[in-house]
């Protein structure tokens, strides 16, 4: 009964991603009229870091709006290490916040080779320092770390994840980019994903069937959700510089990728948290059901539904101050300008994030109860002893 369901959404899934495979994200900005600039970047290696006078930017702009005529930098002397410039000494600036510490002798950097223009010669200039070295050890530290503690089901965990973050690389960012219909883009990618993540993490069982079908219907009413939010709210979806930098490069289908993004946004912040809260509904029921063979269905949806009240409030703190921490820089500035808190959280960029952080909470609240009714029914349907979990999977097959 349920592989009736799951299978037909994950087999329409994976064809609408098959007939809305996006080009490339190169393919994609040359069908947009996006200009390469000519830019590369090359690796290098810090010879000397000291202290200079830099010429003042809107970046150093002063309490009373003035900006002043020279600041305090820091400038780098860097050997190109790679590159037809490899071996060459450059003299850069790094962008304010880069400290002396940073960028001790030593230190691998990224640097921006600009081509010459109009016969005025090549530019160098600094892009960041290099963190590949670090970035990784912290990455195989955490997979260490899921290996002991959750064994080979956190491996195949991160497999999936790797899976997905493959999907978003390839398939929905190029779509965004190519101007398609980033709603559907977006419920394909999120129903694939789910799809092999869930049996590849949990296993092929009518316990992982279970939770998906929850999971779907919660991404269904997610999307529902944020667009009737958008709509209602009259969301502007450009907001920021960074907004208006996109619409312009993406040209006549700017605006309505920037709309779309935001839509896909909604769908993909409540995936993870859906995905998590689907799971445990389904566990606690499987071993309710293991535990009392005689419950019925009302005692087994009552009895998980106490798991899930619990499970619901601290996720929804968990998704309140993911977003505080994220816009911290955001409110401090708030703070620091005293505007009123009231103008503030209905405009803007603050607008679309309230739309939503409550779309996703409003469908990952309803995906609960949804859930848990689902899988009481189905778990009465097993045999109470197919259900016992060996090895950490659920064997129990649904009658025919």
């Amino acid at each position: 009964m349920v592989l009736l369901l799951v299978v037909p959404v994950g087999l329409a899934a994976f064809v609408g991603m098959v007939l809305t495979w996006p080009p490339s994200v190169a393919g994609a900005a040359a069908a947009s009229g996006l200009v390469d600039t000519g830019v590369h970047y090359y690796r290098g290696t810090v010879v000397q870091a000291d202290m200079d006078t830099c010429q003042g930017t809107q970046e150093d702009v002063r309490p009373d709006g003035s900006v002043p005529q020279t600041v305090p930098c820091v400038r780098v002397v860097a050997t190109v290490t790679q590159g037809p410039a490899a071996g060459t000494s450059v003299t850069v600036h790094p962008t304010t916040g880069v400290s002396l510490s940073d960028v001790r002798p030593g230190t691998v950097v990224v640097l921006e080779d600009y081509p010459s223009v109009g016969g005025a010669g090549e530019v160098w200039a600094f892009s960041d320092v290099e963190r590949t070295v670090p970035l990784t050890t912290l990455a195989l530290a955490f997979v260490l770390v899921t290996a002991l503690v959750a064994g080979w089901r956190g491996i195949r965990a991160i497999v999936g994840l790797v899976v997905a973050l493959v999907v978003l690389w390839v398939y929905v960012i190029p779509g965004l980019v190519a101007g398609e219909n980033a709603l559907l883009l977006t419920l394909c990618a999120a129903v694939a994903i789910m799809t092999v993540v869930g049996y590849v993490t949990h296993g092929l069982s009518v316990r992982t069937s279970t939770a998906l079908l929850g999971t779907f219907a919660g991404l269904a009413m997610v999307a529902g959700i944020g667009t009737l939010g958008v709509w209602a709210a009259h969301l502007n979806p450009i907001t920021g510089e960074q907004d208006y930098q996109i619409a312009s490069v993406l040209g006549s289908h700017g605006v309505s990728s920037l709309r779309g993004m935001f839509l896909a946004g909604v769908v993909l912040a409540g995936l993870g948290v859906l995905n998590d809260v689907t799971i445990t509904q389904v566990s606690a029921v499987w071993e309710l059901r293991a535990a009392r063979p005689g419950a019925g269905w009302r005692s087994l949806f009552a009895g998980a539904m106490r798991i899930g009240r619990d499970h619901v409030a601290s996720t929804i703190y968990t998704i309140a101050f993911a977003y505080v921490g994220a816009s911290l820089p955001v409110l401090l500035l708030l703070q620091l300008y005293g505007l009123p808190l009231r103008q503030t959280l209905t405009g803007g960029a603050f607008a679309q994030e309230i739309v939503r952080t409550l779309s996703g909470s409003i469908g990952l609240v309803l995906a609960i109860p949804l859930t848990t009714a689902v899988a009481a029914v189905v778990a009465l349907r097993s045999e109470p002893d197919a259900l016992r979990v060996r090895g950490g999977h659920s064997h129990g097959v649904l009658p025919a």
